[in-house]
This record gives C-alpha cells, sequence and structure tokens, in this order.
C-alpha cells in the first residue's frame, strides 16, 4: 500500500466506520450538540473523558460551530481552572508541536463548568440555562442534542438522573436527550435491578447507554468481523475443534492507592463479571441476522442466558501478600485481587468446552488476551504432541496483534517440526494509523445513536445472575482467597485448575512481537 493510501487512513481512522454508517442506519443528525460531563473534577473525567473528546474535536467528529462542552461537579471553580487542570492530559509533551497547542486552545474554548450539588436542582437549572443559552445563540432548523456523560460513582447516578430529567432535557421537538453510565452497575443482581428500576422510570432504554470500555477496544470489535467474515472460522468454531478458552487480564502492579476503594468491589466484580463476560460473549455468540444493534445484542443475551451454574471447585480466588499493608484496606479483609472462574455454556456449539476467566493483579506481566486452544491432531504421525496444541490467539493489549499458533517443519535436514506462529501484528502491519481509544468511539457511537458497543438492561440482568452467587459466598466468608507473592504468575492452584479442565501449556515457544 503507497504511503498516499496510508495517510489518508492515518487522517481518518474512526471515519473508517463509513461504509457501516450507510449500510446499518446510524444516525446523523444535525443542531447544536451539548456534552456535559458530571463529575468534571474526577480522575475519570480528566483522564479519559476529557481526552477522547479532545481527540474525536481533533478528527473533526465535534465541529466547533455545532458542539460545546460543560463540565459540572461539586467543586467550586472557574471554567479556566477546569481547562487547566485536564490541559496536561490532552497531548503528550512529545506532541507538543505548534499545530497540536493550537488545537488544546481552541478545544479548551469550548468548555464551560458549572458548579453544583448532586440531590438538589439548583446547580442543574443553572446547568439548563447555560445550555439553553448556548443552544439559542447556535439556532438550526434541527432539534438540540444533549449528551450527559456521567462520570461518577454509581451512589450518585438516581439522583443525577432525577435532576437531568426533571431540569435539563432536550426541549425542542425534534433532537435527543442521552446518558452515558459508568461501571459498576451495582454489587449484585438486586442492586442492579434497583439500579435499573431507578434510571428506567426516568429514562427509555434508547436515551441508557451503559458503557463498557473494552467493548470499544480495536481487537474485541474485530471479533465479530474475525469470525463471521472468514469462511475458516467456520467450521472449526466449535467443541468438535476447540478444547479450551481463556479470557485473561494480568496487571503487574497492586492496587496503588486505590485500595479503599477496590477492596468494595474486587477483581471478580471490577474486571470479570463485566470486561472479560462481554468478551465471552463475542467469542461464544451465533451469528446475528444482522449487524444492527438489538440482533446482535440479541446474541450475546443468548449466550448468557445458557451459561450453568459456576461451580466452586471451578474457582480459585487469590490475594496478594501485602494487599491489607494499604491503611485504607481492613486487616481482615477477604477481598480477592486473583481469580481464576471456569464457565461452561450449556448449548449445541460449545457443550463441554471450558471457558476460563482469569484477572488479576500485582503478577508478573501485564496483558489482557483471547486465546482459542484447538485440540491435539488424531494420529499424529510426527510425534509433536509435546510442543504443544494449535492455538489462535488475540492480544488484545499491549502490543495488539492477532496470532495463530501451529507446527511447522524446523528448517534443516531432519525431519523435525517445531512451534511457530502466523502472525498479524498491529503495530509492524498497520504503521502510522493510529488506533482511537475506547472511549473515543463509544461516546461517537453514543452521539450516533448506536447501541450495538453498549449492555442492555437485559444483557447486564443476565450478567449478574451467572455471578451473584459466587459474589455472595465470597461476601460472607464460606470462600477465601489463598496468599500468593507479588510478581508471580498468582496462586500455583490457578494453573492446576487450568491443566484439570484441559489446558496444555506450551513449553519452549513464547511469542514475541515483531520489531519495526
Amino acid at each position: 500500500m503507497g504511503t498516499g493510501e496510508w495517510h489518508i487512513e492515518k487522517r481518518s481512522s474512526l471515519r473508517d466506520e463509513s461504509s457501516s454508517e450507510r449500510d446499518y442506519g446510524i444516525s446523523h443528525e444535525k443542531g447544536p450538540l451539548s456534552i456535559t460531563v458530571l463529575g468534571a473534577s474526577g480522575d475519570l473525567a480528566k483522564k479519559k473523558t476529557f481526552p477522547a473528546l479532545f481527540n474525536l474535536y481533533r478528527q473533526g467528529f465535534l465541529p466547533i460551530s455545532e458542539v460545546h462542552i460543560f463540565g459540572y461537579a461539586r467543586s467550586k471553580m472557574t471554567d479556566n481552572e477546569l481547562r487547566d487542570r485536564i490541559r496536561g492530559h490532552l497531548a503528550s509533551p512529545k506532541d507538543a508541536t505548534p499545530e497540536i497547542s493550537e488545537a488544546v486552545s481552541n478545544f479548551l474554548s469550548l468548555i464551560k463548568y458549572v458548579s453544583g450539588p448532586y440531590e438538589t436542582e439548583d446547580g442543574f437549572r443553572l446547568l439548563d440555562e447555560e445550555i439553553s443559552k448556548y443552544e439559542s445563540e447556535n439556532n438550526h432548523r434541527e432539534g438540540a442534542r444533549r449528551l450527559f456523560y456521567l462520570a461518577l460513582p454509581p451512589s450518585v447516578y438516581p439522583s443525577v438522573c432525577r435532576m437531568i430529567r426533571f431540569c435539563c432535557m432536550n426541549k425542542s421537538d425534534q433532537g435527543w436527550t442521552r446518558i452515558i453510565v459508568e461501571k459498576p452497575f451495582g454489587r449484585d443482581l438486586e442492586s442492579s435491578e434497583q439500579l435499573s428500576a431507578q434510571i428506567g422510570e426516568l429514562f427509555d432504554e434508547s436515551q441508557i447507554y451503559r458503557i463498557d470500555h473494552y467493548l470499544g477496544k480495536e481487537l474485541v470489535q474485530n471479533l465479530l468481523v474475525m469470525r463471521f467474515a472468514n469462511r475458516f472460522f467456520l467450521p472449526l468454531w466449535n467443541r468438535d475443534n476447540i478444547d479450551n478458552v481463556q479470557i485473561v487480564f494480568r496487571e503487574d502492579f497492586g492496587t496503588e492507592g486505590r485500595g479503599g476503594y477496590f477492596d468494595q468491589y474486587g477483581i471478580i466484580r471490577d474486571i470479570i463479571q463485566n470486561h472479560l463476560l462481554q468478551v465471552l460473549c463475542l467469542v461464544a455468540m451465533e451469528k446475528p441476522v444482522s449487524l444492527k444493534p438489538e440482533h446482535i445484542r440479541d446474541e450475546k443475551v443468548k449466550v448468557l442466558q445458557a451459561v450453568n451454574p459456576i461451580k466452586d471447585e471451578e474457582v480459585i480466588l487469590g490475594q496478594y501478600e501485602g494487599y491489607k499493608d494499604d491503611p485504607t484496606v481492613p486487616r481482615d479483609s477477604n477481598t480477592p485481587t486473583f481469580a481464576t472462574v471456569v464457565l461452561r455454556i450449556h448449548n449445541e456449539r460449545w457443550e463441554g468446552v471450558p471457558f476460563v476467566l482469569k484477572a488479576g493483579k500485582a503478577l508478573n506481566s501485564r496483558k489482557a488476551e483471547i486465546r482459542v486452544q484447538f485440540k491435539d491432531v488424531p494420529g499424529d504421525i510426527f510425534k509433536c504432541k509435546k510442543q504443544g496444541r494449535n492455538e489462535f490467539v488475540i492480544r488484545l493489549q499491549p502490543s495488539e496483534a492477532i496470532y495463530m499458533k501451529l507446527t511447522v517443519k524446523k528448517p534443516g535436514l531432519e525431519m523435525s517440526t517445531v512451534q511457530s506462529e502466523l502472525d498479524l501484528s498491529y503495530r509492524q502491519r498497520y504503521q502510522g494509523v493510529v488506533i482511537p481509544e475506547a472511549y473515543e468511539r463509544l461516546i461517537l457511537d453514543t452521539i450516533r445513536g448506536d447501541q450495538q458497543h453498549f449492555v442492555r438492561r437485559d444483557e447486564l440482568r443476565a450478567a449478574w445472575e451467572i455471578f451473584t452467587p459466587l459474589l455472595h459466598r465470597i461476601d460472607d466468608g464460606k470462600m477465601s482467597p489463598v496468599p500468593y507473592k507479588p510478581g508471580t504468575r498468582g496462586p500455583a492452584e490457578a494453573d492446576a485448575l487450568l491443566e484439570k479442565v484441559g489446558y496444555v501449556q506450551t513449553h519452549g515457544y513464547i511469542w514475541v512481537p515483531p520489531s519495526l
């Protein structure tokens, strides 16, 4: 591919979705767009939400003539104080070119700050006045569009949603009002259903966007394309050929000052019940009727409803040594910082195939990946079984890649075999192409009214139905984590469980990301 073509792709990394926009009815409404970040003074807004909005602005998706951004929080500060707080997170020092500096300044000029409480109307009335003032100054024929991003703890969702509903809704005949809510969405089935009911009384399901940023990751979004656009996967993707599936999240650091917050949730609520379970749905679902959001989400719900109850003997919990040294963590904490959970899907395609969800902190590496291990080759004439099985691996982060482990002849005069790979490493293959951050894509989807990559209410309920019994047993002290040393693979019992359910580890082979 020539350099000119790459230049086009680099400039329009998110615009590559144009074909799906034409085919699947993603809206292109015009009219004034106000984006309000609630919790604007917090870390999530500063580190994720505002940088995502800035990148969308730079790529032309938030035209300065159509968009205004509002920050809302309890903290008392001026517009400029908020701008100064987020400025350093919009671009790294190495990118500090005059062009980018100008873009940062122009973007920050779009931001206005409103201070007020989350439980009473006064602040939200003032916010509505500011939004309405902007809309009247940009009086288009089309209706106004109002997007509210709740970068807030779930405990204030009900009151904030009530204030939005009664004070800040779009008042034009056309246009819309939408809200984005962050996880954790409840602590168990009962609290999640209560929260859903409270928000559902105020907004229609079509107005609610429950964000799981893993669904915005490039390689996760590639799953549907790889599975259903490539012929050779179709006959292989089933229990006849696949022995086991692992979906793994590993961090090489601990709670890093977030111990008190993390201890309220633990690794299962924080990572497995949402991020990894969403990935499982995309790996295991049947082909949808179309790419319409409801057709895709229908198939995801069917997968969740087919999951058998979790067995205690197929769960390993761990807690790294030193976790309770954090003064914000209770000395008697039973919260797991590591978990391996085996899920089994009771349907025709996946009966008998273990899906292993594994997540942990303070381990020996940082990565997130999907590892599909195939069964042994029957009649192994090359006697290469000990070298390892075929595996299809999707590396979500870091060093995004897709590779297939397979056995090949070792170069030389002897007829001997060795494990190698077919490798698609994104950094090498797509040089110069900027992969969008997950939050960029998901905020853009919300503006376009595309709910494909968001969690529907019945999907959320089905996910909590799977994990709530296990979580209650942990909360009640009926299951306890085993200690493990930081910087290791985690509890040895987890590796034993993997072996028990059929995973065969490859010895002597290590995938190395190709250098440029």
